[in-house]
């Protein structure tokens, strides 16, 4: 594994969180990628005043168990099924955001290489 300083060793192989990717999306995918799509809508999100934080692509899971405890208070046991949904759900938007961090990481670091390779075969042709 490795730990937090491994990441930061190195500010520019290090993308930024908040900033959206710098390379192609569809870059080593030869066959695409799945388009992710939003289920839940705008208003729907804002008719149940949902928290920003939480207006995902669970968003829709979210909505349905907070309908299921609203339904079945105060027996909220029954909204097992609901919430564990949602739950897999944020566990696996988690695991495709840190794929995501690490294959723009690891693409800036080969862009890195590939540029300190040029720059090598420069400075022996010159």
């Amino acid at each position: 594994m490795g730990n937090a300083w491994a990441l930061y060793a190195d500010p520019e192989g290090t993308p930024h969180p908040l900033k959206g990717p710098s390379f192609d999306p569809l870059y080593g995918f030869p066959n695409g990628r799945k388009e992710r799509v939003m289920i839940a809508t705008q208003e729907e999100m804002e008719s149940a005043r949902l928290p920003l934080e939480d207006r995902d692509f669970c968003a829709h899971l979210l909505l349905k168990y907070r309908a299921c405890r609203a339904d079945r208070a105060p027996w909220l046991w029954q909204c097992e099924h609901q919430k564990h949904e949602y739950l897999h759900c944020e566990y696996e938007d988690y695991i495709l955001r840190m794929k995501e961090f690490e294959r723009e990481r690891r693409l800036r670091q080969r862009k890195k290489r590939i540029e300190a390779k040029a720059g090598h075969q420069e400075m022996l042709g010159a």
